[in-house]
């Protein structure tokens, strides 16, 4: 089932439970506004390449609209219109004055240099700046995007439209973000899986953790179930799977900050991404001296693929 029936199914549902009217389930399937823009860019050699990028704001009832970025090669319109349906109803349960939103560009973001991204990230927002900012429309952190988009979306919205900082979400702190953004999804993972163990009656020294998806979610979900005391034994991403049974021999989040690019080992899956970071901090935190296996299933198991909104 794609992204955007299963949405629509599990909406029907909703509606027929709450016993909604058929107009105001008309009005709340459809979207407030969608928008698809071509994005030329010129790549670091010279030649001109063209990127697809959508924006979808599906509903500003309750505030302003608020969803992620994302950046995958194989984002397309229904995926965005699916997901930002569903940031509309997350902002009404947990009753924040936010109504829903999502964005995306079909791209896969390892094969682009840094300035390659940075031009791209500045061109989606010159497309689009007239329908986003701080009362409309707020962006923020998804797959394949991190603080540094974020900064690059509110420096070009700033050309446009004056400071603004509000305009972005999941900026550096440095840039007037909030101290712990980086962090806040993957702390959320991290608790409703504490939650989750006591409600099965289980301990988190006595539980074994495999991670999968190893970007800002699942680095930190890592680092906040370790300092738990839960066993972190495997990981894994595009890259493939790590995987001791000692656990990491030190804290998972240190050092995987750490800067600069790597070339990821294939292990049982995966290959080398041009552009991934943190391949070899990662095998570290995890080498105890034992050979690394395959893992396909765990004790506990958080998967936060589902990335930032």
């Amino acid at each position: 089932m794609q992204a955007l029936d299963s949405a629509q199914l599990y909406f029907s549902r909703a509606a027929s439970m709450l016993d909604l009217s058929d107009r105001v389930t008309a009005l709340l399937a459809g979207a407030h506004r969608e928008v698809r823009v071509q994005l030329p860019i010129e790549m670091d050699d010279g030649h001109l390449a063209t990127f697809s990028g959508y924006r979808v704001q599906h509903n500003n009832a309750r505030g302003p609209m608020k969803g992620g970025l994302r950046y995958h090669e194989e984002v397309n319109l229904d995926e965005v219109r699916a997901l930002a349906s569903l940031m509309t109803w997350k902002t009404a349960v947990v009753d924040i004055p936010y109504g829903g939103a999502k964005g995306g560009i079909a791209v896969d973001p390892h094969r682009l240099s840094d300035r390659e991204l940075e031009r791209l990230t500045r061109k989606f927002v010159a497309r689009l700046h007239e329908v986003i900012g701080p009362d409309t429309d707020i962006p923020a952190p998804d797959m394949g995007t991190d603080w540094r988009a974020m900064a690059w979306i509110m420096n070009e919205y700033n050309k446009f439209e004056g400071f603004n900082p509000a305009c972005v979400t999941g900026k550096p702190a440095e840039l007037f973000g909030i101290p712990g953004r980086e962090e806040a999804t993957g702390r959320g993972v991290g608790i409703l899986s504490l939650k989750l163990l006591d409600r099965l009656g289980r301990q988190p020294q006595q539980t074994r953790v495999a991670i999968q998806g190893f970007g800002n979610v699942g680095l930190h979900t890592a680092r906040f179930l370790q300092l738990a005391e839960c066993q972190v034994v495997a990981v894994s991403d595009l890259s493939g799977a790590y995987y001791n049974p000692a656990g990491a021999r030190y804290p998972v989040a240190h050092p995987l900050h750490a800067s600069g690019r790597w070339n990821a080992t294939r292990l049982h899956g995966g290959g080398a991404a041009r552009g991934r970071r943190n391949s070899g901090a990662r095998r570290r935190a995890f080498d105890s001296g034992s050979d690394w296996r395959c893992h396909h299933g765990g004790e506990c198991r958080s998967d936060s693929r589902a990335g930032d909104c």
